[in-house]
C-alpha cells in the first residue's frame, strides 16, 4: 500500500500518509499531534468510531472502567503490548463508565474487553485480562 489513513487520536482528522512515513515521526496535518504515539491512548467514543471506520493501520481498542478490578490489573500489560507493537499497530483504551454508549454501539458484555479493527471493521474480539506477551499475541494473529 502506497499510502495509509489514519485518524489523530487528539482532534479526530483524518490524515493520509505515505506508508514510508509510517513511525513515530508521523504528525496530524491539523493539530501536529503524534499519529504513532507508541503509547496506549485514550480515546473519546467518537474518536474511536471515526478511527474503527476509517484506519488502514489495524486499532485494537480496550473497552475498561475505572471501577473493574481485571481491568486496573491489565492497564500496565496493555501499555507494554502498546509499546512492544510500535508501528504494527495502535492500541487505545476508552473508559465505559464515561462513554457508555460504547458498551451499546459495540456490544460490550463484560470487561476488560478488547476488540480489534482493520479494513473498517470488527476482526476478533477478547475478554478478560492478559498479559503483555499474550496481548502481543493476539493482537498478531487478529490482525
Amino acid at each position: 500500500m502506497s499510502s495509509m489513513k489514519l485518524t489523530c487520536l487528539d482532534c479526530g482528522q483524518v490524515n493520509r500518509l505515505p506508508s514510508s512515513k509510517l513511525g513515530p515521526g508521523a504528525k496530524c496535518g491539523t493539530c501536529g499531534a503524534r499519529l504513532m504515539p507508541g503509547k496506549a491512548v485514550e480515546v473519546d467514543f467518537d474518536t474511536l468510531q471515526k478511527a474503527a471506520r476509517n484506519d488502514d493501520l489495524p486499532l485494537v481498542v480496550d473497552f475498561w472502567a475505572p471501577w473493574c478490578g481485571p481491568c486496573r490489573m491489565m492497564a500496565p500489560e496493555y501499555a507494554k503490548a502498546a509499546t512492544e507493537l510500535g508501528d504494527q499497530a495502535r492500541l487505545v483504551k476508552l473508559n465505559t463508565e464515561q462513554h457508555q454508549k460504547a458498551g451499546t454501539a459495540y456490544g460490550i458484555r463484560g470487561i476488560p474487553t478488547m476488540a480489534a479493527f482493520a479494513g473498517g471493521r470488527e476482526r476478533a474480539r477478547q475478554t478478560g485480562a492478559m498479559p503483555a506477551a499474550s496481548i502481543v499475541s493476539w493482537v498478531r494473529g487478529a490482525t
